[in-house]
């Protein structure tokens, strides 16, 4: 996801908040929520699902919230609730409000787009197909891919895919997420056929190099 909004750019490929050239440090949880404000626009978000998503494991105060909020705020040059790019939903929640564009969106007419893989993960209950984008992997039923495991966390990890490939990371779970037996602690790219662990439950990443390819068949002599 990369996205544009007055002078400021948000690139989630890169985790970074650029104002022009120049980029905006923000605290991890501050980019996260960020990032679901935008992800989310126009649409309201409860301070219930803020603080699900944000900390799915963990309980913390409303200040805490409310600090993240104006540490954004800050960032983005606003002062205060009344401010036009993070507006306060009284009794709710908040909400991204600020004009903004998809990176897809500023691309010059006639240009084409990096094909986006094909992917899916394989798993006891069957296939599960995963969408350009964020894919939260956890045990919320509101989770893209929901596993049922009690080891995996409620927002356990997220996989991305665009058009740079596919990688996975953690979103800070109980128990762990691994690739191929070793466990990450950040944004690691994904082949075709990597064992992913999630607590006990596993799962297997399949992707195709071109959507809709089909494999050419042997030929009989």
């Amino acid at each position: 996801m990369k996205v544009t909004f007055g002078p400021f750019t948000l690139d989630d490929e890169r985790r970074q908040l650029l104002r022009g050239a120049r980029e905006i440090h923000l605290t991890l949880k501050a980019y996260e929520l960020l990032r679901l404000l935008v992800a989310e626009r126009p649409r309201a978000i409860a301070k219930s699902d803020i603080h699900a998503r944000l900390w799915p494991d963990a309980f913390v105060s409303e200040a805490t919230l409310m600090s993240l909020v104006a540490e954004v705020r800050r960032a983005l040059g606003e002062a205060g609730r009344g401010s036009g790019i993070i507006r306060t939903v009284h009794g709710y929640g908040y909400a991204f409000a600020a004009e903004a564009a998809d990176d897809a969106a500023s691309r010059p007419e006639g240009s084409r787009a990096a094909a986006v893989p094909v992917s899916w993960l394989t798993c006891g209950e069957g296939d599960v197909s995963l969408q350009r984008g964020e894919n939260v992997l956890g045990r919320d039923t509101h989770a893209g891919v929901c596993l049922r495991a009690t080891t995996v966390s409620k927002r356990h990890a997220r996989i991305v895919i665009s058009d740079a490939g596919v990688t996975i990371e953690d979103l800070g779970s109980k128990n762990g997420t691994f690739v191929e037996g070793v466990r990450i602690d950040g944004p690691v790219a994904l082949r075709d056929g990597d064992e992913i662990r999630l607590g006990g439950q596993r799962v297997t990443f399949r992707t195709l190099a071109e959507p809709g390819s089909t494999a050419t068949a042997e030929r009989e002599e």
